[in-house]
């Protein structure tokens, strides 16, 4: 008997009747020898854990824009507490902790520079729209590993594509990474917040405080043991009512408080005209993209093409990107 063969057997053993079992996996794409040490699941989150655009999360924003200072977020460090809360919550439940794993590492892998700003701006000028869930999927399916994708199980790409919007995961491990990201980013974008002096932590509603905690580490507390208990022995991921309702108007909170205030988003603007300035280059001087890209134009449209090669800068790539082609050069004699 084999690591992976024990493995699967002990989660036949250990798991909940409604877990995703590694060993029944709908399957990739493209078949894949069996790893002799690692479930399938297993093999996905390295596979995500190991591929270039993971790499890239750590210079692209999760909210705030270039700042000043070595603690705020980025689009990686909320990756690694998306999949931490999603850990927990998947052991919890008797859930296959592997699989949910993999779908938190890899669910903002399409997400454009400059937070949800860039994604809007891609959005507004690409045909047939633009979103950082549909561009993650294209990443695993279509653009890592020179064109070819990292072959994903079905279990994990169906859980990236459906972590965010009116989506649902087939799997209760997907439906886990939804609440997690939100439980993630709500209570790490108020921690932001207050650093940045937008925010102080009596700011927040008192009623919101009594119900869900009055700090950070108190709220991810409430918000994660009410999924789990709402959840347990169920074939649902779910939240109390009572609960969720508060964390809704928290996040309606920060949206009112952070995610439209002048003082945090003040640089949003510039960074919009970066991604749409580059975008619409690149669709009049395709000639002009990496050679890479070029090549893709064989089998895929140009608008498809080119927000490939946008999404996938980071914050500081792109502006230079756009210093290059639009910022005028001092001139010198040679």
């Amino acid at each position: 008997m084999t690591i992976r063969e024990r493995i699967e057997n002990n989660e036949k053993l250990l798991l909940s009747p409604y877990a995703v079992l590694s060993g029944e996996t709908k399957g990739r794409e493209r078949y894949s020898a069996p790893c002799p040490n690692r479930t399938e699941f297993m093999r996905d989150r390295d596979r995500i854990l190991h591929c270039k655009t993971f790499r890239r999360l750590k210079h692209k924003t999760q909210v705030f824009l270039s700042p000043e200072g070595d603690h705020y977020r980025t689009r990686l460090t909320h990756t690694l507490e998306v999949s931490q809360i999603s850990r927990t919550i998947a052991r919890a439940l008797m859930l296959n902790e592997d699989l949910t794993e993999a779908i938190a590492l890899g669910h903002d892998l399409g997400h454009t520079p400059f937070g949800h700003a860039g994604e809007r701006a891609l959005n507004e000028v690409k045909e047939n729209g633009f979103t950082h869930n549909g561009q993650s999927l294209r990443v695993v399916e279509k653009l890592e590993n020179d064109g070819k994708g990292l072959n994903l199980t079905f279990e994990v790409r169906d859980g990236i594509v459906c972590h965010s919007g009116d989506l649902e995961a087939q799997t209760l491990c997907g439906r886990i990474v939804k609440y997690a990201d939100r439980i993630a980013y709500i209570n790490h974008d108020i921690d932001d917040a207050i650093r940045a002096g937008i925010l102080k932590n009596e700011d927040i509603p008192k009623h919101l405080s009594d119900i869900l905690g009055d700090k950070h580490n108190k709220r991810i507390d409430t918000l994660v043991d009410s999924v789990i208990q709402y959840s347990f022995g169920k074939p649902v991921i779910g939240m109390d009512g009572h609960i969720e309702n508060a964390m809704m108007e928290l996040r309606e909170y920060l949206f009112e408080n952070v995610y439209r205030n002048p003082l945090a988003k003040g640089e949003e603007g510039k960074g919009v005209g970066i991604i749409q300035s580059l975008f619409h280059y690149f669709v009049k001087n395709k000639d002009r993209l990496p050679q890479d890209y070029i090549n893709q134009l064989e089998n895929d449209t140009l608008h498809n093409v080119v927000a490939d090669y946008i999404a996938g800068m980071t914050d500081r790539y792109a502006v230079a990107r756009y210093e290059e082609l639009f910022v005028p050069k001092g001139w010198s004699k040679v």
